[in-house]
Order: C-alpha cells, then structure tokens, then sequence
C-alpha cells in the first residue's frame, strides 16, 4: 500500500512538471511572436513564460522547478541549436521566479492579492527584484560569449528585464483571475462588464495607434476596471493594453512613430508598467478595504448575537418604551 502510495505521489509531481514544461514552452512561443531589436539582441517586450513560472511556484511549492527548466529547454531548442553557454540563460531563467518566489514567500505573500502588501511585493519583489537575476545572467553570458558587446550591454540588459518584469506584471494577475472566476449573478454586474468591455474594445486600439498620443486615455478605463471588478477588471484590461501597445510599438505606428527604438522602447515600458502598476495595485487597495467591511460587518454581527443570548431583550429597554416599540414596528 505505501509502495502505491508513493508511485502515486511521484507520478503526481512528474506530471505536474511536465505540465509546467509545456506551459511554459507554449507561453514562450506566444511571446516570441512580438519581438524587437535591441542593439543587435532580439528581445520581447513581454515575457509570459516568467508570470507563468511564478504562478506555478506559488501555486505548486518549489518541487516544480525543473518544469521551469525543462521549459526554458524546450523554448532555446525551438530557436537555436544548444551550446553549453545555454546551460547559463536555462540557470537564469529558472533561479529568476524561485528567488522571486522564496522572496514572496518570506513577506507572507497571499496568492490571492487581496491585500495592498501583496500587490506592491508582487512589484518590488517578484517582478522589478527576481527578475534582475534573469536579465543579469542572460545578458552576461551573451557578453562572455562574443555574441553581445559590451558596450552593448546595458541597453540589452534594460530591454531583457522589463520584458521578464513585464511578464510577471501582466501575465500573473491574469491567473490569479481565472483560477478564482466566477460568473457574475447580478444582472447590472453582466451590464457593466459589457460596457466596460465594449469601451476598451473601442477605447484602447484608439489611444494606442492614434497618432495624437491619446495614451492617457487607457487609465480611466483601468481605474473603472479596477474600482468597480477589482483584480477580475483590472488583470485582463491591463494586458489587452499591454498587448495592443506592443503591437502599435513594433508597428512604429501612432504614439511611437518617427521615434528611435530606444524612445520607443522607454514609452512602450512606462506605459505597460504604469498600466499594470494602476490596475493591480488600485484593485488591491478595494479589495482589502471591503474584506476588512466585511470583517466588521460580521464582528458586529457575532457581537449583537452574543448580547441577545445573554440579556434578551436588554437593548430594548434601554431605549425605553416608546423607541423600543418604534424598533420593533420598523422591523
């Protein structure tokens, strides 16, 4: 019996690997369908594969991680035939969300950013922090190998780690969201939802290839999302912006026309980290203000049934007679 037991356990964590291998591979191909040149070094201004890597590890535990290596692995051999050198990038990758993931983890970071604390760890720690790692040894093998100057570097190396940052920023509220969706039961929630959506299906294409930097307009929209569905609005109107504003920058079509790429690339970064920023850390701050509503709520509702059991009725004359009475007819 803990013979079966066993093999059932280990079978269970091999095909959990396997499954973050694949995911991660099939993230990495949609994220290499928008690239840029930076300096010669093909960089994506969003990486998925690292929100997918950190999902897992917070999802999962740590035992997964050679899921995120196996698909970094799977990512390199789809682009380029291997060579030692890639044994680094595979390290940099991987050790990139497990840091980010054993910082998280040390903060007492909730899965379910439903507190302002985990939206700006979720910030500092798991993206602009864990992701340094990744764009560091990436960018140094590449200079160690001959195929990345060194004066070179920095440009590369800021373009590596907002793309990693990016991907964490974006692509794990996303999962957040559809781990925990459910469909809304008030017919005014179904309204709004599709107004909401029919505004940035209208307003976000319109601000981000619009040659009169309309730019601004994406975060009314992102406060809407996220005062009124918190991380459910907010999460999937930051990437749409993020995904349309990459595909204008590489376009070089509105805002970032007749602009150098690294204009371009600052712009495209300050937008889609702003965006991402606003969303995820206003849905936050919502979301722990009406859980600790509802903390009180409850308390006082527990405190009001605790009254009633041991002096019934005690409330009521103490009012006296006639707002006693007055209660009791307004029930």
């Amino acid at each position: 019996m803990m013979r079966t037991e066993e093999i059932r356990r280990v079978s269970g964590v091999v095909l959990r690997i396997l499954g973050v291998a694949v995911a991660y591979f099939a993230a990495g191909q949609i994220g290499l369908l928008e690239q840029v040149t930076v300096e010669g070094s093909v960089v994506t201004p969003l990486w998925p594969p690292t929100g997918i890597a950190l999902s897992c590890l917070l999802q999962m535990g740590l035992r997964i991680w050679p899921g995120i290596a196996l698909g970094t692995l799977l990512v390199v051999l789809s682009l380029t035939s291997f060579r030692p050198a890639e044994i680094a990038i595979m390290a940099g990758n991987t050790l990139a969300p497990v840091c980010a993931y054993l910082m998280l983890r040390r903060v007492g970071y909730h899965v379910e950013l439903n507190r302002l604390r985990d939206g700006v760890a979720l910030v500092f720690l798991g993206a602009l922090g864990g992701m340094l790692i990744s764009a560091t040894v990436g960018c140094g093998t590449l200079v160690l190998t001959g195929n990345l100057p060194l004066g070179n570097f920095w440009p590369v190396w800021a373009a590596w780690w907002a793309g990693d940052a990016m991907g964490v920023l974006v692509v794990t509220p996303l999962l957040v969201v559809l781990r925990r969706f459910r469909l809304p039961r008030d017919a005014s929630r179904w309204a709004e939802a599709a107004a909401l959506t029919v505004t940035a299906a209208v307003v976000v294409p319109l601000a981000t290839r619009s040659e009169l930097s309309l730019l601004f307009l994406t975060f009314p929209l992102l406060i809407w999302a996220a005062l009124r569905f918190q991380l459910a609005g907010s999460a999937p109107c930051a990437a749409f912006v993020s995904v349309m504003a990459i595909s204008s920058a590489i376009d070089r079509v509105g805002p970032f026309a007749d602009h150098s790429l690294i204009e371009v690339m600052l712009t495209l970064q300050a937008l889609n980290g702003s965006a991402a920023l606003t969303g995820l850390l206003l849905a936050a701050i919502i979301t722990e203000q009406q859980t600790v509503r509802m903390k009180i709520e409850l308390a006082c509702h527990e405190l009001a049934e605790v009254v009633e059991r041991l002096a019934p009725g005690e409330a009521a004359h103490r009012l006296g007679p006639g707002l006693g009475e007055s209660s009791r007819a307004a029930d």
